[in-house]
């Protein structure tokens, strides 16, 4: 029998250690290339790690899409833009920027159809409708730009001006000296002192230009009757001359 002292101290044989510092040092054996493939897989995860996030909301899309749009990557701020709307269909900044870009690059029917879904989500987003009174006025729909520009706004002032100013483009002066006096009645109303000299110095030119053309100076009816809009008209006349 050995004593405690003697199997505490005794080695084991040789060949045991051996095995033993075999065991230890050993290393699984993997198939040529594959420790590359590892540290480019490695790599990969670390660089999708470092990366940015995608985008999560629509106005972060609007935001990436104007970055886009700013270094002339418009296909690009397309996609982003219709993403944000998938997002959410109720995006106002998305529809804006991506019917303005349609109609920047020239397709006014894809920007009409933009403005028009907007519209349908968000039937107070007045940019809209003024932006689809212009596309339409460009493709020729010029009662349907006139209705979209006064919805809302037949007494706004800025709104007037770009109607009388529509009229003076397609030469209908007539019209134009109609949407000044409407002007002039509103600076009336509002005692706003330019205003009133601008509206009736134009009113006076418009007067001129017209001459027998002018609705308001035009003598009554055949019976000797003169109706209601005429009377209007004649009023507004004379506050303009």
């Amino acid at each position: 029998m050995l004593g405690v002292d003697a199997r505490v101290t005794m080695k084991p044989p040789r060949s045991l250690r051996v095995l033993v510092r075999r065991a230890i040092v050993v290393r699984p054996m993997l198939p040529r290339g594959l420790p590359a493939l590892a540290g480019a897989a490695l790599a990969a995860v670390l660089l999708l790690s470092a990366a940015p996030a995608p985008a999560s909301t629509a106005l972060e899309l609007v935001r990436i899409a104007r970055g886009h749009e700013e270094a002339r990557q418009e296909d690009l701020a397309l996609r982003r833009y219709n993403e944000a709307l998938s997002l959410d269909p109720t995006c106002a900044e998305a529809y804006l920027g991506l019917g303005s870009l349609r109609a920047r690059r020239g397709d006014l029917r894809e920007a009409e159809r933009v403005y028009t879904v907007a519209l349908e989500h968000l039937p107070q987003l007045r940019a809209a409708r003024l932006a689809r009174a212009y596309v339409r006025r460009a493709l020729g729909f010029r009662a349907q730009a006139v209705q979209d520009l006064l919805a809302g706004m037949e007494d706004d002032v800025p709104t007037l001006r770009i109607l009388a100013s529509w009229h003076a483009e397609d030469g209908q002066t007539p019209a134009q000296l109609a949407v000044w006096r409407k002007i002039l009645a509103r600076a009336e109303a509002t005692g706003d002192a330019s205003l009133l000299v601008e509206a009736r110095r134009m009113v006076r030119a418009l007067v001129i230009l017209v001459g027998p053309a002018d609705p308001a100076a035009s003598p009554p009816d055949g019976n000797g009757r003169d109706d209601g809009v005429r009377r209007t008209l004649s009023v507004l006349a004379r506050r303009g001359r």
